[in-house]
């Protein structure tokens, strides 16, 4: 025991970025958020210690106020991405906007278009009839797997 203690004030850099990268791998594990911040102020304390001397009481003092300062600086000021706009995975919605054409009349409001390569179960928005081969725009995506589409603007 007395040899890790030794080596733990010989080599306090060390420890700190072990310390740090446990943090970093149990954020990854768990995706968090909150251990990301005690990771980087583990860090910012083993950067310390290389330039500065410092005693245990102090670097774990400094370590707790990095912390709790980063934490909150994070928090209030880093936004966290994904929760606005549309799902980028969602091919139906990156439809929106694109323009195709009638590949069958339009009977009433339904109908079927051609985007991208591919026949869609469309919702015509508007006055009809539409003939085969119409230019139509993608306004919306409904009940799932069909599209609300409009005759389009030359």
């Amino acid at each position: 025991m007395q040899t890790v203690l030794s080596l733990v004030e010989l080599h306090p850099v060390w420890v700190w970025l072990a310390i740090g990268a446990l943090f970093l791998a149990v954020e990854i594990v768990t995706g968090s958020g909150w251990l990301l911040w005690p990771a980087g102020s583990a860090a910012l304390v083993g950067i310390a210690a290389a330039f500065l001397t410092m005693t245990g009481p102090v670097e774990t003092a400094l370590f707790a106020v990095c912390t709790i300062v980063t934490t909150y600086l994070g928090r209030r000021y880093l936004r966290r991405g994904g929760s606005e706009g549309p799902d980028v995975n969602d091919p139906l919605t990156r439809l929106v906007g694109h323009r195709g054409e009638a590949s069958a009349g339009f009977e009433g409001s339904d109908g079927r278009v051609f985007i991208d390569g591919k026949e869609w179960s469309a919702e015509l928005e508007g006055p009809g009839p539409v003939p085969v081969g119409t230019k139509l725009e993608v306004t919306a995506v409904v009940g799932g797997a069909r599209l609300k589409v409009r005759a389009a603007k030359p």
